[in-house]
Order: structure tokens, then sequence, then C-alpha cells
């Protein structure tokens, strides 16, 4: 029923679910939008531990598996199936598999048959005073060691049919603890399937829903068209536009600082003028005095004439002063520069910055309308996904197969009381049959205990205690039970043993390895026009590869009902979440959007002008050399070889003198290094400035397009993720039929194996064990019973070593 069960819900599930489609186009993840599928909780367990009675369980397997080691007889069945079995024909076949299990049974069988004959024939036998019946007991010289013997040897026997009864009891018991857990087992696998059933609508609307996060994602972005496709147009330029509108500022900035300084430097070289001449009035004066000292009557006498001699030839030294009147004057380049100035060139840049970063709102303004386009295609793309489960009847299909799963539950309900009933007489009957062989142990035991507590080894035969002679009672109370119970309980154990040795090599371990569901996956088996007969239930194809093994093996691993009955030969996902032609119109309106940005200029040609009218100034054409060369004199280590006046000279009109000229000196080199070259870099700035202005007037409309694709396909990635992520929770996640494939085991491997057969095979295991050992225990008891009972007589021995018999009677 519960292999039934299993698959009709595969079958009524199949037309609930949507098959997959191609795979999606682009392997882009949006940052932040992610999606997730609630999972499911299911009630049942996914495996089945049997505790501590595991291991018992596992000698029981192997046990089996020495007893019938041979192949699952999978041709047998493909011909049971098939009703092509014939057993006048097929009979070698069904005995070579059987052959270890005919053969326990055939010895179960003859134990069966003999051991009451041979009771009955042993206890007529004793009646006769034959077989140890006669009461005296001959005196033997090893008499005591062979007690001992039959006492130990009854021992180790009491204590291995003890550990079959414990199996016996251990079996009985877990049966019935388990089955009183049917109920609970079969109710969570039912509620497993129910949330299967009730959760599957309730997912494929939350899949559906979520297109709208993916919208709204991508609304966000539609609405930020102004920073991410004008941004995008805008860093596109940015690395050719911004470079050359800098140097054009940068130029703007060196033609008024340039002119600043040449004013500076002129202004400065009018107070050099000024001051040379009163440095070169101020030497003359010096040089005339010095002259008219040195023409002393003193100078001609010797050795001062030396000292006066040397000064008159160090007075050409203060001829030193430098003319700056012969420097060329500088008013020319000013007054190129303050024409130049009359364009104001950073106002001009200004207006380039402006026009450039306006890009962002141009784009805006010129794609109100394909935003808005492209939104009612949206809007119309979540339409057509909402009323995909719509068009499909899920409710209809699952409401049938609710029906028949309640109708199921209803049905094994009513029927497990009486399931419970029986075993309650099963558990009653094998609870009998664990205390039969209990009842006989216990008559052995209390046998040695009573016979060797109760011996006496100088006590004679006929004269034993009434101890001892009750431990050979209870021997011989243990021997009758044996004989009148054992038949009873080794057809017990043949029938049990037949039966749950066949149901687990036949159907548990099959099913277990999965050859069970090989046989069933032959093709043309259960329906000679069917090559495969699943798929021909499912979709009424038989040509499709639909297996029995393949469909439980993917609902162990929890995979969705749709891979895992292949349905996409019933319904493709593709055609129902296909956006084709609205992604064809929404990248077409990306593609063809019509933005002008024709109307932005970087620098106009009054600005053009103004850098060229820079160039052609004349600063580059100044003399730095004369200017350079004129303040770098030997005035000052000249002057500061003479003494008296000339340091005052040096000081008030010399140091002053000294740092204009280092002003100068450094304006006039820093001019000439930003006058190097001058032409070269304005004409590099024009250069590099046409090819920026040819970029955006002439290829700007590539670049748009570039990017509006990129743009558009940002966008578009939002929605293949989306349907990627449907396509992977319908294929794998929505459905999964996991509670199929646990019903399943919790029908056979749960239940019959682990419930029913495990411990039943324990239980005749355990009990055939305890029975067998009867057949040594009994003929050990019946031996020993001699050494413990009161015998009728005895041996007597004469002066002459004869044996004479001696009867002699006591009571108890």
């Amino acid at each position: 029923m519960a292999l039934l069960l299993g698959f009709l819900l595969l079958l009524g599930l199949h037309g609930d679910t949507m098959s997959e489609g191609p795979p999606p186009s682009s392997t882009y993840i949006p940052d932040g939008l992610e999606f997730e599928f609630p999972p499911t909780n299911y009630e049942t367990k996914d495996s089945y531990e049997a505790g501590p009675t595991g291991i018992f369980f596992q000698i029981v397997h192997i046990f089996l598996h020495m007893v019938q080691p041979n192949a699952f007889p999978e041709d047998i069945l493909r011909k049971v199936v098939q009703k092509k079995f014939d057993l006048s024909t097929d009979y070698e076949k069904i005995i070579y598999y059987e052959i270890g299990i005919i053969t326990c049974a055939v010895l179960g069988l003859l134990f069966i048959i003999l051991m009451p004959l041979v009771g009955f024939v042993f206890s007529l036998c004793r009646c006769c005073n034959k077989c140890g019946g006669e009461m005296h007991q001959r005196q033997k010289k090893n008499g005591a060691a062979l007690k001992n013997y039959f006492t130990l040897s009854l021992l180790v026997i009491c204590i291995f049919i003890s550990i079959g009864i414990i199996y016996g009891f251990v079996a009985n018991q877990h049966i019935r603890t388990h089955v009183e857990k049917t109920r609970k087992l079969s109710e969570s696998n039912f509620n497993d399937l129910r949330t299967l059933l009730n959760a599957t609508p309730g997912q494929i609307d939350y899949v559906l829903d979520q297109y709208t996060t993916t919208k709204a994602r991508a609304f966000s972005d539609l609405d930020n068209i102004k920073l991410l496709l004008g941004g995008g147009i805008f860093e596109h330029l940015k690395p050719r536009v911004v470079p050359v509108l800098d140097d054009i500022k940068a130029m703007a900035e060196e033609i008024q600082e340039t002119r600043e300084t040449l004013v500076e430097v002129n202004s400065i070289l009018t107070d050099m003028r000024h001051l040379s001449a009163n440095l070169s009035n101020s030497l003359s004066n010096v040089k005339r005095n010095l002259e008219q000292a040195l023409n002393d009557p003193m100078c001609s006498v010797h050795p001062v004439m030396t000292t006066c001699s040397n000064i008159m030839n160090s007075l050409r030294l203060l001829d030193g002063s430098i003319d700056f009147d012969q420097l060329p004057s500088l008013d020319e380049q000013i007054g190129n520069l303050n024409d130049i100035l009359q364009t104001n060139l950073s106002s001009l840049v200004q207006k380039g910055y402006k026009s450039f970063n306006a890009i962002p709102g141009i784009v805006q303004n010129e794609t109100v309308h394909v935003v808005s386009d492209v939104k009612m295609t949206l809007d119309s793309i979540g339409s057509d996904i909402k009323n995909i489960s719509k068009n499909i009847p899920i409710q209809d299909k699952l409401s049938n197969f609710i029906r028949y799963l309640n109708d199921t539950e209803n049905y094994i309900h009513r029927h497990l009381p009486t399931l419970e009933e029986y075993d309650s007489y099963r558990w009653l009957g094998s609870l009998v049959v664990c205390c039969l062989l209990t009842l006989i142990v216990i008559f052995y035991c209390l046998g040695l205990l009573c016979g060797t507590y109760g011996y006496n080894q100088n006590a004679t035969p006929t004269r034993r205690g009434c101890v001892s002679n009750t431990g050979g009672i209870f021997l011989m109370v243990g021997v009758g039970f044996s004989f009148f119970f054992c038949w009873l309980l080794m057809t017990i154990v043949v029938l049990t043993f037949v039966v749950g040795g066949n149901v687990e090599k036949l159907v548990c371990e099959p099913y277990q390895n999965k050859k069970l569901f090989q046989v069933l996956d032959t093709p043309y088996l259960l329906n000679a026009d069917w090559k495969y007969y699943l798929s021909g239930m499912v979709f009424n194809k038989p040509d499709i590869h639909l297996t029995f093994e393949q469909v439980y093996s993917d609902c162990k691993e929890n995979k969705g009902i749709y891979a895992t009955l292949k349905l996409e030969n019933t319904y493709n996902i593709s055609e129902f979440l296909s956006i084709k032609e609205h992604t064809g119109n929404i990248n077409n309106n990306f593609e063809n959007m019509n933005i002008r940005i024709d109307n932005i200029v970087l620098l106009d040609e009054a600005g053009k002008r103004n850098l060229m009218d820079f160039s052609s100034s004349g600063i580059d054409k100044i003399d730095y050399g004369a200017f350079m060369a004129a303040p770098q004199g030997n005035l000052k280590q000249t002057l500061k070889n003479n003494a008296g006046i000339l340091r005052n000279i040096h000081r008030d009109e010399i140091i002053p003198l000294q740092k204009l000229m280092s002003a100068v000196h450094q304006k006039l080199k820093d001019l000439q290094q930003k006058s190097s070259g001058l032409g070269v870099k304005v004409a590099n700035i024009i250069l590099v400035l046409d090819s920026a202005q040819d970029l955006i007037t002439n290829q700007i409309s590539t670049i748009i397009a570039e990017e509006s694709k990129k743009y558009g396909n940002s966008i578009m990635s939002y929605f293949e993720r989306y349907l990627q992520w449907v396509k992977i929770s319908i294929t794998e996640q929505m459905a999964a039929c996991k509670p199929v494939a646990t019903a399943l085991d919790s029908a056979i491997d749960v239940f019959l194996c682990s419930y029913i057969i495990d411990p039943l095979n324990l239980f005749w295991f355990g009990i055939g064990k305890a029975t067998a050992f009867l057949l040594p225990a009994i003929i050990f008891a019946v031996k020993l019973a001699k050494y413990y009972r009161r015998m009728d007589s005895e041996d007597v021995y004469d002066d002459d070593v004869e044996t004479i018999p001696m009867k002699k009677y006591g009571k108890c």
C-alpha cells in the first residue's frame, strides 16, 4: 500500500509543476538582489536507528547471509511479474536459490518429527527400567569426574539457552513497542505528505511574488537614470575631457600670473636703475677723494709708496656699477598680455565645465519617455507572471489527491487497531513460548542448584539426601518438558524462519540496495507495450527514460517533483516565463534611445584665439640671458674689499640693490621656465581640446549606445537573475518529494523490515538456538540425574570383591 501511495503521489503532482527552460544568458548577479526559497520542515526523521538491539539484528543478518548467500533472483521475479513462471521448469532455480533455507527448514522438520518420537520411545524405555530408568547406579572410579563434567556441560548449555531466550524476549518486546509507534509514524508521514501538498501552491505564489522585488529594483534604477546612465556616459568622457579643461584653466591662471610677474619685474627694474645711478655717484665721489689723498707727498716715501701704489691700482675697481638702462623694455609684452586678459578665459573654461557636467541631466531629460515605456513593459511582464498560477490547474489536482490522501489515512487508522489487537495476541503467544523455555531452564537450574548443594560424596546412592534427590527430579521434569514442548517450539521457529528469512532476502535487502527497483525498471516488464512503465503512466510516453530507481533516488535527495519526474516533457517553464518579446522591446528602447548631446562646447573660438594670442605675446622671446647676466656681477665682492666709507655705501646702497637684483633674478628664472616651449604647450592643448570636442560632437552617439546597452543589460540582469532563481526553485526546491521517499521507507524499510522482520528474525534465531540446545541438555540432564537421585539399590562389595546388588528403601 505504501509503495502504491508513493507513486500515486508522484503521479498526482506531475501536473502541478512547471518545467525548466534554457539557462540564463547572463551570469551577472546584481548587488543586494538575492532570493531565498522558504524552507519546509517535516516531522518524519530521515533515517531509523535500531538502538542497542541493532547489534543483535546484525548478527542475524550475518547468519542469514551464511545460510542464503545467493544473489537476488531477478530473473525469477521478472518471470513471476510477467506471469511466465512455470514451477515445473524453474523449480531447480528456486531450489538453488532457497537451498540454504530449505536445508535449515528440513533439519527443523526432522527435529519436529523425531523429537516427539524419541521422547515417546524414551518414556516407554524408562518405564521398562531401561534407558536409565532402573533406579540402580553402578559404582565407577571416575564417577565424581563424570558428575562434574555433566554438571558443567549442562550449566554451559543452560547459559546458551538463556541467551537465546533473552533474544526472544527482546525481539518480542521490540515488535510490541514499535507496533505501538506505528500510529505515530503513519501520522507523521501523512502530515509530511499533506505539508508537501499544501505548501506547493504557496511556494508557487511566493516565487511569483518575488517579481515585485525585482521590479522595484529595476524601477529604482530607472528613476536614477541620471546617475546610472548619464553618469556612465559622463565617466566614459571624463578621462578625455576633464584633463584638457584643467589644462586650459591652468593656462588662464598662468596668463594672469605672467602678466603680474612682468609688471612686477618692470617696476623692480625701474627701482634698480635709480639705485644704480645713486651708487655710481657715490663711488665717483669716493674715487675722487681717494685720488686726492694719494697725491700726498708721503706716498713717495718708501715703504708707504708701495701701499699707495696698491691703493691707486685698486681705485679702478670702484668703477664696477651696472648700466641697467641698456636692458630692453618689457612694456610691449605687458601690453600684449593686457590685451589678452581683455578676454576672460577662466570664465570660458567654467562654461565648458558647466556644459560637460550637464550631461547626466540632459540624459535624464532625453529619456523620460523611454523610462515610462520600459516601466509599462515591466508592469506587463509582472501581469503575465502573476497569471502563470492561473493557467495551470494546480488546485484541482491537489484537491483530488488530498481527498485520496485523507481516504488512505482514514483506512490505515481504521485498520490500525486491528493490527495492534493481533499484535497483542502475537505478543502473548511469543511470551508464552519464551516462558516455556524459561521454565525448562529454571527446572534445569533448580536441578543443578539442589543437586550440587545437596550432594554428599560420602553418602551411598541409596542414602542420598532429599535436596539432592529433589535436584535429580527437577532435572527429569526439565527433560520431560523439553520432550513435550520442543517440537512445538521448533515448529514456530521453522515457520517464522521461512517467512522472516525470505522477506529479508527478497524484500528488505533488495529494497535497500535498490535491486527491487531495478527489476521494476526492466523494459516491457509491467506492460508489454511500454518500455518504461512509469513514464508511460505519467506522460503516456513510454519511451522517456523515467525509472522507479531514479524517482526514488531523486526524492531521497529531496529534489523537486519537476526534476524527479522530468516534467519538462509536459510543462516547459521557459514558455510560461518567457519574456523574450518584452526584453526585446526593452533592449530596443535602450539601444535606440535618441539622446542628443550636441550643444556641449568645451571652449569657444574666442577662448582658442585667446590661447593663440598668449602663445604669440612675445614673453617667450624676451632676452632672459641679458636680464639674468645683469644682476649676476662681482660688485659685491669688489665693494667688500674696500673699507671705511665703502662699508657705508655697501650697507645703504649695495644691499638694497642686491635684494632687488635677487628678486628680479628669481622672477625672471620662473618666467623663463613658464614661457619655455609656450607655443608647443598651447598647440598641444588646442590639439587635445579639438580631439575631446570631436569625441563629444562626432562619437557621442557610439558612447551613448554602449552605455545604454550596458545600462539596459544591468536592468535585464535583475530579471535574468530572478528567472534563474525561479527555475532553480521550481526544479530543485519546489514540491521537493522527500516525504514520498520517506513514506516509502517508513512503510517498507522501517515498518516492515525494522519494526517486524528484523525482530521476527531475531525471535526465531534466539528461540531456535535455545530449542536446538535442548537436545544436548536432555542428554546431560538424564545422565546427571543419576548422580543426584536416591537409588533403590546399590553395589555391595564382599571380601571376594564381588558386586552384589542390594536394595534399600528409605523415605525422603
